[in-house]
């Protein structure tokens, strides 16, 4: 133990993802435009939402812009730095940089899965609950919910961050992925990681497959729900109004499941999983829902002094 303490590591240098030399230039323009649309798209929808009187009192848009928030969270901790992959030159990342980017992501992962689940449950609500709806879900209680979502998140990202580097580094220091995260930084570890792999397993799987349960759950009673509405119209509303949020929710858990749950750590395909989740998802959400959602639609033109209806939930 003395050797490994003599030794421990200072810095790591992230591999990132295999790429031809010819599209370095093309790929770092790409990430960036991917970044910026990211956080312009979401910081639009946080504006819309905070700025629309119609909007910013409904849980569900509340919901919206919290997401908002975490999709330009994990986009601005995990892209920039995928960026530097594209980049000449070795530029290695401090061990604490590489921790704060562990935790940040896990904690803003986790508490966009208790979001969408929270997100489902208001649907469901909304849905299958109408006349009861004002009670069940006030503003009071979505604040409470969002907190206790931020809250959770938060722990289950400081845990997996002290759990990982709890371990002794002390070399190599070659992170075979472009960001730091869990599988990739525990077969750098010098001892055993058994414990750590177990843990990862069962805490994460508990997250995602309890999350993942309550919202398969909760469309199932949102979907014959649907189905006993009488009118084409009012059915077509009904559906629209979850499909954006479905299509979010399968882009983001799949990935996740196949990144975490699978159990071969080292599969080539487990970096391209990884972009969804990290880069694709933050850059989707504002584009499906300003194109799915009426209301939301709406609710730009409002704001930019266009025409406008308000519309039933």
């Amino acid at each position: 133990m003395e050797r490994v303490n003599s030794t421990l590591l200072t810095e790591f240098i992230l591999t990132g993802i295999p790429y031809p030399l010819r599209l370095r230039t093309f790929l770092f323009v790409f990430f960036l435009l991917i970044y910026i649309l990211t956080q312009l798209g979401n910081l639009l929808i946080l504006i819309t939402v905070w700025v629309d009187t119609q909007l910013h009192t409904r849980p569900m848009y509340i919901f919206l812009g919290i997401l908002s928030i975490i999709d330009m969270g994990i986009s601005t901790v995990i892209v920039p730095r995928l960026m530097m992959n594209f980049t000449l030159g070795v530029k290695p990342m401090s061990f604490g940089g590489c921790v704060a980017q562990l935790y940040f992501y896990h904690f803003l992962g986790s508490t966009q899965c208790f979001l969408y689940t929270l997100m489902a449950y208001d649907r469901y609500l909304a849905i299958c609950r109408p006349l009861r709806y004002p009670v069940l879900m006030n503003g009071k209680l979505c604040i409470i919910l969002v907190a206790g979502a931020w809250v959770a998140g938060s722990i289950h990202g400081a845990l997996q961050a002290i759990l990982t580097f709890r371990l002794p580094y002390c070399g190599p220091n070659q992170v075979d992925y472009f960001f730091c995260d869990i599988p990739a930084v525990l077969r750098l570890a010098c001892a055993d990681t058994t414990v750590n792999e177990l843990v990862t397993f069962v805490d994460i799987g508990l997250v995602v497959a309890s999350c993942f349960s309550l919202i398969l759950l909760s469309y199932i009673q949102i979907i014959q729900a649907i189905l006993r509405i009488r009118t084409a119209d009012g059915r077509r509303r009904a559906f629209s109004t979850c499909g954006a949020h479905v299509t979010l929710v399968t882009v983001y858990y799949v990935p996740c499941a196949f990144i975490y749950l699978r159990p071969e750590i080292n599969s080539p395909l487990g970096g391209a999983a990884a972009l969804f989740p990290t880069a694709i998802t933050p850059f989707l959400n504002p584009l499906i829902y300003t194109l799915r959602n009426q209301e939301v639609k709406l609710a730009l033109k409002r704001i930019i002094g266009g025409p406008g209806t308000t519309s039933d939930v």
